[in-house]
């Protein structure tokens, strides 16, 4: 008998109205039921038409092997009702050969379309790629005639950035696409802060803290789904309040943060960050800190890595934090 595809782990992303989670073994003949319409093949380059079930079969145990090995990310949609949970339809993310970006498609069943299914779900998948993958950009591709999914793509912040031709297979020919991309300011947008009234740059006063611990490992924090910049790492810290020191804001931010307290006296200034942005101009000093009470632990529900120097720049991070690797890394 052949082995069982392996079970993801992967836990399931909720939507206002649906859950995307990845494809069980159960779910392959609704998944046939569902894709075997023209009207849905047609316009999924990589979709045969007839779509036999066996070939739904083998397409769950491929996304389930996908999604543990790291390399795509292919959930089924579903939705509640009442007490029985239904598919309605795919959306997936599949990473460039380079690791720098992803794919994103999507597909629903025809007696789901016009509900706003596909908005939902490609906006939340495009939004977690860009949170929890180390990538920069989401992109897709969309038939020029297919009207629907490229207003399904500009709706949820892709950009059209191009045209060119692919192989559909359900058409048996090449057709005509239209490229879109998305990168972290297109879906999150870019940091929001008070204009001047002389139309300069505003100046935002950034404290940030490098964490060291006893091995010589820096602590970064990633940017959790919903913030700005979502997805990159940095040093933790945050905004100054009006009339508030440097040393008061990290003291403060690190409690939020990250449930440590940290006396003044043991925040050691190191350097700073100046860099402009589109929209203002950062002014970020960098304390070091070898002594605190208390774990780490990220309490707004930011992933926490403790990193050695020399790895530092492995890790994607704003423009701002990027000239401080070097410094540090030479320094510790």
């Amino acid at each position: 008998m052949p082995s069982a595809p392996p079970v993801p782990d992967f836990a399931p992303i909720a939507t206002e109205r649906l859950v995307l989670r990845p494809f069980a073994p159960g779910d392959a003949a609704e998944l046939h039921n569902l894709m075997n319409h023209w009207e849905v093949c047609r316009d999924l380059a990589e979709v045969p038409f007839p779509y036999p079930h066996d070939v739904a079969v083998s397409w769950v145990g491929f996304t389930r092997e996908a999604i543990a090995a790291g390399r795509a990310w292919h959930l089924a949609i579903t939705r509640h009702e009442g007490e029985r949970e239904i598919l309605v339809g795919g959306v997936g993310l599949r990473l460039d050969e380079d690791g720098k970006a992803a794919k994103l498609g999507y597909w629903v069943g025809l007696n789901f379309w016009g509900q706003g299914v596909a908005r939902e779900a490609a906006g939340r998948m495009a939004r977690w790629a860009l949170a929890n993958l180390d990538i920069e950009r989401v992109h897709a591709s969309v038939a020029t005639s297919n009207a629907a999914s490229q207003a399904v793509l500009r709706r949820i912040g892709l950009r059209h950035v191009g045209a060119g031709e692919e192989m559909f297979t359900a058409r048996g020919d090449v057709v005509k696409v239209l490229h879109f991309e998305a990168n972290r300011t297109d879906l999150f947008g870019a940091p929001e802060v008070e204009a001047r009234t002389d139309g300069g740059k505003p100046l935002v006063l950034v404290a940030a803290c490098a964490l060291v611990d006893r091995d010589g490992r820096i602590l970064l924090a990633r940017r959790p789904e919903g913030k700005k910049m979502a997805g990159l790492w940095e040093f933790p810290g945050g905004k100054l309040n009006p009339g508030e020191t440097p040393e008061a804001a990290l003291i403060r931010e690190l409690k939020e943060e990250l449930g440590i307290d940290v006396a003044s006296n043991c925040l050691a200034a190191f350097t700073f960050a100046s860099h402009e942005y589109d929209s203002f101009h950062l002014l970020m000093p960098l304390y070091l800190c070898r002594r605190w009470k208390g774990t780490p632990t990220g309490r707004e529900n930011q992933q926490l890595a403790w990193v050695r120097p020399d790895k530092l720049a492995e890790y994607p991070m704003p423009a701002a934090d990027r000239p401080l690797v070097p410094l540090l890394r030479d320094f510790l």
